[in-house]
């Protein structure tokens, strides 16, 4: 019985850590600065690339 409660105990924490987590992550937006970042960075790279068709 001792071991169910900490097994409860851990899962709430782990979930509580999670939970706080994503909260951060959605409040302060982070996922779409990443994209961003990424974005502007993948940009870099085919931009320096030479076009072999032309429009």
């Amino acid at each position: 019985m001792k071991n169910l409660f900490k097994a409860v105990k851990l899962i709430i924490k782990i979930l509580g850590i999670a939970t706080g987590t994503l909260f951060v992550v959605y409040f302060l937006n982070l996922d779409q600065k990443l994209l961003a970042w990424a974005y502007a960075r993948v940009n870099e790279i085919f931009d320096r690339k030479e076009v072999d068709i032309k429009f």
